[in-house]
């Protein structure tokens, strides 16, 4: 006995011909999350009442450590996880009792999931074949019982080669649409995993950490290439990973979560800029933001920040309202590029190692002198400051350091959270 699918949701129409590169009448397609949670049976809460907008025809990244919620965000919004609380937007309806197939998304995973036995060509159309009737016995029957529908769906049917012909001129991936799976490299496997996504012409396009199995240089090619797809096709996109560098350079906004919780969402220079927390400095940045905790003291001339590095002077205003913040003791955050080593500095600190990265060194330093403070100088907490490649450092120099007060980042040592400047 053959069991069929008689009412089968057929994709959006499409106006033009995407052979021709028409991206058709296209749907708006704001994804809103309101008090979104999951809960695991064990009780871990692995998303805890997140509220994030991701605009129409915005790419949004969702960037955080393992185990910080992302993915299983990205899976409530396709409909393969339901959320213990809170509600889905999909282009204004809620979507917490649909079907994953009837939310108009396509999502690309990190293993391509590609079917072996299938040609490239078959692998991009699959899915459009099964949205528009199935099988041949499935085809008949519905000629049968409703021959307007079937109508329908076999005049999309017509429309397949031509989508998948579109697709393939995009990504570049012509040449290989008569192989397998297996006589692909990863790049082109994860080009056809895109194409057969792009040919449904969703509202939301999900990404997975398409790019974690891909060598750097692959990475690096992907990354452009998916940039280019979000300007071309004008779609909203979400995108998962805990790699930053893909975050910073893909990201229209970036949302950062750890354990659950949104951190913080902005664009890219807010985020790296401006961090709302401890956590988003430490995460964001390669390497990540120094954070030096010390005391504020009022001075005749305005105020100073007494830590492990020495006596940084900081103006009076500020130095008032940082003491008020928490009696005094604060969080230092200075990125490398914002520590310089010249003759002329007023901090003096020994180079504890070098790391040549080709463009920069990144160079290890602690501060003060042996036993200048009572501390034995290996006590002294390291920080990391960038300085030219051609800058002739070495381990064990005893150098002085100039730090960039405009760019300190303050915090608040107990709660973490950012104190205003």
């Amino acid at each position: 006995m053959v069991f069929v699918q008689i009412d089968a949701i057929a994709p959006r129409t499409i106006a033009g011909n995407p052979a021709d590169g028409a991206l058709g009448e296209r749907v708006m397609a704001e994804v809103v999350l309101d008090g979104v949670s999951q809960v695991y049976p064990d009780g871990t809460q692995a998303v805890d009442s997140l509220d994030l907008v991701v605009g129409d025809q915005e790419l949004l990244v969702l960037l955080g450590p393992s185990g910080c919620g992302k993915s299983t965000t990205l899976r409530m919004i396709a409909g393969l996880d339901s959320p213990a609380d809170g509600t889905i937007r999909i282009a204004g309806q809620a979507v917490n009792d649909i079907p994953p197939r009837d939310r108009d998304i396509a999502m690309v995973f990190q293993n391509y999931a590609l079917y072996p036995h299938m040609t490239v060509r078959d692998n991009l159309g699959f899915g459009l074949r099964l949205r528009c009737g199935g099988s041949w016995p499935s085809r008949m029957l519905r000629r049968l019982l409703r021959p307007h529908l079937a109508a329908q769906l076999e005049a999309r049917r017509a429309e397949i080669p031509g989508q998948i012909a579109w697709a393939a001129e995009v990504l570049g991936i012509e040449p290989l649409l008569d192989r397998l799976p297996r006589q692909l490299s990863g790049g082109e496997r994860q080009r056809v995993a895109l194409g057969r996504a792009m040919v449904r012409q969703p509202a939301v396009f999900l990404f997975d950490e398409p790019l974690s199995n891909l060598d750097a240089q692959l990475r690096v090619e992907m990354r452009r290439e998916i940039k280019r797809l979000h300007q071309q096709l004008g779609a909203t996109m979400i995108y998962v990973t805990h790699d930053q560098v893909e975050a910073l350079t893909l990201g229209d906004r970036v949302a950062v979560m750890q354990q659950g919780i949104l951190q913080q969402v902005g664009t890219v220079d807010e985020i790296y800029d401006t961090p709302s927390n401890q956590f988003v400095a430490g995460f964001i940045g390669s390497p990540p933001m120094n954070l030096v905790p010390g005391e504020i003291s009022l001075t005749e001339a305005g105020g100073e920040f007494k830590s492990t590095l020495g006596a940084i002077p900081i103006t009076g205003s500020l130095a008032q309202r940082l003491k008020t913040a928490r009696a005094g003791t604060v969080m230092m955050g200075v990125r490398a590029e914002d520590i310089a080593i010249r003759s002329d500095g007023n901090l003096p600190a020994v180079v504890t190692s070098v790391e040549p990265l080709g463009d920069s060194k990144l160079v290890s330093l602690q501060f003060g002198h042996a036993a200048s403070d009572g501390l034995p100088l290996a006590d002294k907490q390291p920080v990391v400051g960038r300085v030219p490649a051609r800058a002739e450092i070495r381990d064990g120099q005893a150098v002085q350091i100039v730090i960039n007060e405009s760019r300190l980042h303050w915090f608040d040592p107990i709660s973490g959270k950012r104190l205003a400047a």
